[in-house]
C-alpha cells in the first residue's frame, strides 16, 4: 500500500522558465513514467550533501506481482565527463534508473537514490554496460550488492528534450551477485548477459541464486 512507502520532505520545486530547467525536465520525466506505468503506488525522496534531491517512485505490483522502482531527479542535469574542465549545463547524456523486483523490496529506494546521485557526487557517467556497486546488500538480506545498467528503450521509451539537450534515457538495472560482478569486470557485460540468457535467469527474482560462471 502507498502509505507503507516512506515519504520524505516537500516535493515542490520552485524552478520555472524554459523547457530545460531542472523542474521542467523532471516534470516531463515524471509524465513519461506515469504514461508508461500508471499512477505510482508510493514515492520517497533522499537528499545527499552537495547533491540535488533524488526521488524514487514505486509502481505496482502489477498482475504478475512485479513492482517497478524509478528514480526521478538524476536527469535534471546532464552527466558531465569527469575529464572536462567545465561542465556543460545543457549538453550531455541524461538518464533515470528503473529496477523491477517481483513482490517488491521498498528498502531498495535508498540504494537507487545513491546510484542516481553518483553523477553529481562522483562525476560518474552512467551508461549501458556500466555497473554501480553499493558495497552492501541492495536491501536487507539481498544476495546482490551491485547492478548492471542495461540498454534503454525496451521498458520506457526515451524522452526527447528541446535542442540542444540529449534525450533522457531510462536505464533498466539488473542486480548482480558479488561473483557475477567480478565476472563482469573481467569478461564484460555482454558475457554476463549471455550467461544469464543461457541459463534462463529471472533477473526480477529478489532471491535468485547467482548464475553458474564456470
Amino acid at each position: 500500500m502507498a502509505h507503507d512507502f516512506p515519504l520524505f520532505g516537500d516535493f515542490s520545486d520552485p524552478d520555472a522558465g524554459s523547457e530545460l530547467t531542472r523542474s521542467a525536465v523532471l516534470a516531463a520525466v515524471e509524465a513519461r513514467l506515469l504514461a508508461t506505468f500508471g499512477e505510482p503506488s508510493g514515492r520517497a525522496a533522499v537528499t545527499f550533501v552537495g547533491a540535488d534531491r533524488i526521488e524514487v517512485l514505486r509502481f505496482g505490483p502489477d498482475a504478475d506481482g512485479l513492482v517497478r522502482y524509478a528514480t526521478l531527479g538524476m536527469a535534471g542535469a546532464p552527466m558531465a565527463d569527469p575529464t572536462s574542465a567545465v561542465a556543460d549545463p545543457v549538453r550531455g547524456p541524461r538518464a533515470e534508473l528503473v529496477l523491477t523486483v517481483r513482490g517488491g523490496r521498498d528498502e531498495v529506494h535508498r540504494a537507487l537514490a545513491v546510484f542516481a546521485s553518483t553523477p553529481q557526487v562522483e562525476g560518474l557517467v552512467v551508461a549501458p554496460g556500466g555497473s554501480l556497486d553499493l558495497g552492501s546488500p541492495l536491501w536487507t538480506g539481498a544476495p546482490f550488492t551491485s547492478v548492471l545498467a542495461a540498454e534503454p528503450g525496451g521498458l520506457v521509451e526515451d524522452l526527447e528534450l528541446a535542442d540542444p539537450a540529449e534525450p533522457v534515457r531510462f536505464l533498466p538495472l539488473l542486480p548482480m551477485t558479488p561473483n557475477e560482478a567480478a565476472f563482469k569486470r573481467v569478461q564484460g557485460a555482454a558475457a554476463l548477459e549471455e550467461r544469464w540468457l543461457k541459463h534462463g535467469t529471472d533477473l526480477r527474482d529478489p532471491q535468485r541464486r547467482g548464475v553458474p560462471l564456470d
